[in-house]
């Protein structure tokens, strides 16, 4: 194993990594976010009636987010950010994908119409990212840490909240909340926390998998792990360029346009936080071209799931917490996470395993993965200090960001379009955080501050 030097990270960034220490950093990336990629085409496919297209859907997202994730970590010619940036399906176009799907439905359309009609408005909103990606030295004007450390943070939080209802049994579960599937969690997360402060850095590689497969070992013997009928699906997946044609109507694109923009934000926050974890600058030439790089390579993760027939990828928050965990930063982990998505989107069984973890179980090892988040987003919004100005910010963003999210019916009497795009507190809280960074004017001691670090430099 080749020792990083860089302080707490058994893996830096370019460092060479073996194939077997890779697989088991690789894996649990891959365990914590599986289920947060087939998701979204599942309630999609529910929804909208697809049901006969769902196995072909889940395949195609697998297999998207591991050519997006191949590319990022690889970054060729410019395009990807150079790190672990795990693309997954995203859970932001949710809303609008439904409401433009359930309005050519109500027109009589057929189910390979209404996916032509959402996967070419798709194709066109993944320009976006790609426009914005060339803007980057304005926009960094604009993305002051204090907002980048709040969108971080946002999101963290909004994770956590899907995690603790996993521990508590899953969204739906007849027996949520149950001693039982407390103590699930609990006993993953402990064995994670113990093998994680160990000083053998293999168990500190395996702490997440070991995690979960005891979780999973003790579910089985209490009765709570119960197998899922998988359904009949050929046993290899291959994916068809525009497999359902290729439509388009600027109603249902408009709302898909806004939410891509809002995308980039949250991106710009993971990358951000995924720099620092990987202890690489979060400022200058360098921070600039990698995030230029790596929200290029969401638009062009984007451009490919709509030629595959998935739904729109961006960069997953909870594997920043994955690399916090395991100290493993090697952005040639992120090439084998991407051929490992690639093969579980191609071979649909081994995926039907990996469904079979049960909430309880993932719930704990992701809640210490998800907190990690929260923390980095809180180091970047400290990283220059916080005056009455920025306080202000933070404060008036966290407070009705979250208070949105805790309360969504404060919105019910505002169209469809309002509630889907801010309903939620990282969208929310970080177009205020934007906002008020934008029309605030700086304390003049802080704009004399700032321009003795110009002349000094």
């Amino acid at each position: 194993m080749s020792q990083s030097d860089e302080k707490g990270l058994l893996y830096g960034l370019n460092d060479r990594i073996g194939p077997l220490p890779a697989f088991c950093a690789a894996l649990q990336h891959v365990l914590a976010s599986v289920v947060g990629i087939i998701t979204p085409p599942l309630i999609i496919g529910s929804v909208l009636g697809l049901q006969a297209w769902i196995p072909y859907l889940i395949s195609m997202s697998l297999v998207v987010s591991g050519l997006g994730t191949f590319l990022q970590a690889r970054r060729f010619m410019g395009i990807g950010a150079g790190m672990i940036c795990l693309q997954g399906t995203s859970f932001a176009f949710l809303g609008v994908i439904l409401s433009g799907g359930l309005m050519v439905k109500a027109r009589g359309g057929s189910p390979e119409e209404i996916m032509a009609m959402i996967f070419g408005c798709n194709l066109v909103a993944a320009m976006i990212p790609m426009l914005i990606s060339r803007c980057i030295a304005p926009l960094r004007k604009v993305l002051t840490p204090v907002v980048t450390g709040t969108v971080i943070t946002l999101i963290g939080i909004s994770l956590i909240k899907v995690s603790i209802t996993d521990w508590a049994g899953g969204h739906n579960a007849t027996n949520f909340g149950a001693p039982g599937n407390l103590a699930l969690g609990a006993l993953t997360l402990l064995v994670i926390i113990v093998l994680n402060r160990s000083q053998n850095r293999w168990t500190r590689l395996v702490a997440v998998v070991a995690g979960i497969a005891v979780g999973c070992l003790a579910a089985a013997l209490t009765g709570h792990l119960s197998l899922k009928p998988m359904a009949e699906t050929p046993w290899l997946m291959m994916p068809e360029l525009f497999r359902f044609g290729f439509a388009f109507d600027w109603t249902i694109f408009v709302p898909i346009a806004l939410v891509s923009v809002i995308a980039v934000i949250e991106a710009v926050g993971d990358l951000t936080a995924n720099c620092m974890l990987s202890q690489q600058p979060i400022e200058g030439e360098e921070f600039e071209r990698r995030m230029q790089g790596g929200i290029f390579a969401d638009g062009i993760s984007c451009l490919l799931a709509a030629v595959f027939s998935a739904f729109p990828n961006t960069t997953f928050a909870q594997n920043n917490g994955v690399i916090q965990m395991t100290g493993v930063a090697s952005r040639y982990v992120g090439m084998v996470i991407g051929v490992m998505l690639l093969l579980l989107g191609m071979f649909p069984t081994i995926g039907y395993l990996l469904q079979q973890i049960p909430p309880p179980v993932l719930g704990g090892a992701t809640i210490v993965m998800f907190g990690s988040v929260v923390a980095a987003g809180i180091r970047v919004m400290t990283q220059t200090p916080l005056g009455r100005r920025e306080m202000l910010i933070v404060a008036v963003s966290f407070g009705i960001g979250l208070g949105v999210e805790a309360v969504p019916e404060v919105l019910k009497q505002f169209p469809a379009l309002v509630s889907n795009l801010f309903g939620h507190a990282v969208t929310t809280g970080g177009m205020l955080a934007i906002v008020l960074n934008v029309i605030l004017p700086a304390e003049r001691g802080e704009v004399v501050a700032v321009k003795t670090v110009e002349e000094s430099s």
